[in-house]
């Protein structure tokens, strides 16, 4: 990073001047594919190479073993369209070893098949090999067999290493035929995960893997925490808007805040910091210094918070606007690879001892809830869709378009202290184009004020281009990254703009480019060189360069002509709503009112409402479905749109205002290493309310969700006498899927355990909901039922 450049701030104007970045260093590294590969995958100091370029991977964690196998290809195929373009996975030893030497690879444990499913979206995969995993899974994945010997795990004791050695050939019989080397999509492992002092054991690991015959490009591990990672492995790095592992007494961790602003520091000694000293006896000298740019490996993360868990003492409630503006903080600050943790929710495993979930009956410092590994993902638990999905696929199809020269670039980093008035921003450039970086968003707790007067000079190799070319008054709550010098054509280069990139299509006109406006920001767009534009706007040609402002407000039919392209400025409300999909051979801009994934040359909608609009462009002659009704298309200047009438979804109401019987809310209990609130274990004092559900409600669709709305503090649900969902209360609606079980509800109704809320207990929630009153209270239960249909094109 160029962090010694000079820099200049005044009132109005921030300077700074760019180096052309270093020269990249190759060949220091154990790590990458021999010349002559390929599509060959090189590590280099400053970013990862793929067939000669730069490449900016995207990697969202889903869980196979967490997923019912039957959700795995529309999880999957979710991802890609979100602009994923590479999973990670873990490896839960306790998963494929129950018993000694008894190794399972069958239904939802089956990583080959999940890579092949993978692949045939699009995919590539990063296998998180363990043997130990974490993930909030009891004993971190070990198998209880396994912590019973009483052995020195992840350490290299003998005993160990040779049960290791025994999963990890189990594990590399699977992979084979699938590695990069092989035409596959697997591209790299992880060795364990959050080990901070045994860095010959992480480079036994390798050792091992590699003796069993696995060939890779990229060896990683994860390097938060001070961790010592060897020079074998890649360290990878984290960073979360909030933490469930902190204590009640925390209103918001100081490393969050951290993660909003822009910085050159890629460690953070915090993640993972109750389990490093509770379980390793690791603590850390309060003077450490965070592991700060290192000039002889990439940026790379693999655990950008997508989310968040819950505990049961603290349950934070971390929005879409999180997540997506901490992503893009990492992007300003240098980051060559975004990896996200959790991608996709999941399920808690159930085992010989019940439950596989993190405890403090298995001496953990945090219990979680018993079921749910939703963690707020951007597709959760029952493959909902979340708003950040949207908001981050517009960074990932950016990323996509750009990333390679994005990934090339330095990075320097400007403004932005603690102090909330002062504006943060960054550049990334090779010297001749790049990027500005600012932002105004902190979480509510903690919110940042609006920047008046936002203008930087920015001093290229060549020139000086100021951004934007007059001041313009950023709102608090947003983040932007504006391009500057990009080349729309051979022949014209768009200077600088107040809009962000999206992606860009070519249909029988010609190239089409999308901007994203940012609400409350006026559009401004300036073209090197003096041009005729044409479309809702007023332009000047002021010293060699046109400046163009918008007349319409930005959205899906704002097109402005510049030779040689067209501009189509979109406002954010249809930037969430706008995907880049390879559809009947074709890349095409898609708006859709449901999610929605390509498959095998057509789409695949999950509408939960009575109708979607589909729009296409370039559109096919035709869009039909077997299972759908599919309107006449409705044509623009630009798009064609669809009308989509599944024969099933919606939500149907089941009931609403429902005061469950007063009980007695459970004595607070502590427990585990730290002596945190334990969660109750014993519902038979529970609230009792049965949930009738009719069979029209859940009949046809792909999906029925049951919603409960509610306050309280724990929850589960049964059907009969099986536990099929549970929840720890923390602002958010509650979603129990019924598509497993639609006979047995149907004909016995579910039953809902409830607990009330009790403020005197202690349990941390988020300032906006905690005043709540004590008690418990249904607001409303709904069956939101979610249809699944095939769109073929002509």
């Amino acid at each position: 990073m160029n962090t010694d450049v000079p820099v200049t701030d005044t009132t109005s104007t921030r300077r700074v001047r760019v180096s052309p970045p270093a020269e990249p260093r190759r060949g220091h590294l154990d790590l990458g594919e021999p010349e002559g590969t390929a599509d060959r995958i090189e590590v280099t100091s400053r970013w990862i190479e793929r067939a000669g370029k730069p490449w900016f991977p995207i990697t969202g964690e889903i869980h196979y073993s967490r997923l019912p196998r039957d959700r795995w290809s529309e999880v999957l195929g979710h991802a890609r369209a979100g602009g994923l373009n590479s999973v990670a996975t873990y490896v839960m030893w306790q998963a494929h070893e129950p018993n000694p030497g008894e190794f399972r690879w069958d239904g939802n444990r089956d990583l080959r098949s999940f890579i092949q499913v993978a692949q045939r979206h699009g995919l590539d995969v990063i296998v998180r090999m363990g043997p130990w995993a974490h993930g909030e899974a009891r004993y971190g994945g070990f198998p209880d067999w396994l912590v019973e010997r009483g052995i020195a795990t992840r350490t290299n004791d003998p005993e160990y290493l040779e049960l290791a050695r025994a999963l990890y050939a189990q594990t590399v019989a699977q992979l084979q035929g699938l590695t990069h080397a092989e035409g596959g999509p697997v591209i790299g492992v992880q060795m364990d995960n959050e080990l901070y002092d045994q860095p010959q054991h992480l480079a036994t690991l390798r050792t091992i893997a590699e003796d069993l015959g696995l060939r890779v490009p990229i060896w990683t591990a994860t390097g938060w925490g001070g961790a010592q990672v060897p020079e074998t492995l890649l360290p990878l790095y984290s960073a979360y808007s909030d933490g469930f592992w902190e204590e009640t007494t925390t209103d918001w961790p100081e490393f969050a805040a951290f993660h909003f602003r822009y910085s050159e520091v890629r460690d953070d000694l915090t993640v993972g910091k109750d389990l490093r000293e509770a379980l390793d006896g690791i603590v850390l000298d309060p003077d450490a210094v965070p592991l700060k740019d290192d000039d002889a490996l990439p940026f790379a993360t693999c655990e950008l918070g997508g989310g968040m868990h819950v505990a049961y003492h603290r349950r934070p409630l971390v929005t879409a606007e999180d997540v997506a503006s901490l992503a893009l903080a990492k992007v300003g600050s240098g980051s060559i690879w975004q990896g996200y943790y959790m991608y996709s929710g999941g399920t808690q495993r159930v085992g010989a001892h019940g439950t596989e979930q993190e405890s403090h009956a298995t001496g953990y410092p945090n219990d979680v809830p018993t079921s749910t590994y939703d963690f707020y993902a951007p597709i959760g638990e029952h493959a909902q869709i979340r708003p950040h999905h949207h908001l981050l696929r517009r960074q990932h199809l950016w990323l996509d378009l750009d990333g390679a020269a994005i990934a090339a670039m330095g990075t320097t980093v400007g403004g932005g202290s603690e102090d909330p008035a002062e504006l943060r921003w960054s550049v990334r450039s090779d010297a001749h184009r790049g990027y500005v970086f600012a932002t105004t968003y902190q979480p509510a707790k903690r919110p940042l004020e609006p920047q008046p007067g936002v203008q930087l000079e920015i001093e290229l190799a060549d020139e000086t281009v100021t951004v934007p070319s007059r001041p313009v008054d950023l709102p608090a709550g947003v983040s932007v990254a504006w391009p500057v010098r990009y080349p729309l054509s051979q022949d014209l280069v768009l200077r600088s703009a107040t809009a962000q990139l999206l992606t860009r299509v070519t249909d029988d006109q010609g190239d089409i480019v999308v901007l994203a406006a940012t609400d409350g920001v006026p559009v401004e767009l300036v073209l090197e060189g003096e041009h005729a534009v044409d479309g809702p706007v007023d332009f000047v040609h002021e010293h060699g360069r046109t400046l163009v402002e918008l007349t319409a407000a930005p959205g899906a039919e704002t097109v402005v002509q510049v030779p040689g392209a067209r501009l189509l400025v979109v406002d954010e409300a249809t930037a969430n709503r706008l995907y880049r999909l390879p559809v009947g051979g074709v890349d095409r801009l898609v708006l859709s009112d449901a999610p929605v994934y390509a498959l095998e040359g057509g789409l695949v909608l999950h509408p939960d409402a009575e109708s979607a609009d589909v729009s296409l462009l370039p559109a096919p002659s035709a869009l039909s479905s077997t299972g759908a009704e599919v309107g006449a298309p409705t044509t623009t200047d630009l798009w064609t749109t669809w009308t989509v009438r599944p024969p099933v979804a919606g939500a149907v109401n089941l009931a609403r205002s429902i005061t469950p019987e007063s009980v007695a809310a459970p004595e607070p209990r502590h427990g585990g290493p730290l002596g945190r609130l334990s969660a109750p274990t014993d519902f038979s004092a529970a609230a009792r309310v049965t949930v009738p559900v009719p069979a029209d409600a859940v009949a046809g669709a792909d999906r029925a969700l049951l919603r409960i709305t509610w306050t309280g503090d724990v929850g589960r649900a049964l059907v009969g006498d099986t536990v099929v969902s549970d929840h720890f209360w923390y602002g958010r609606p509650w979603d129990v899927d019924l598509t497993p079980w639609r006979d047995e509800v149907v004909r016995d109704g579910l039953t809902l355990e409830l607990f009330p809320w009790r403020k005197a207990t202690g349990v941390w929630v988020d300032p906006s909901v905690r005043d709540v009153a004590d008690g418990t209270a249904i607001a409303s239960l709904d069956v939101v039922r979610v249809a699944r249909v095939e769109l073929a094109v002509e």
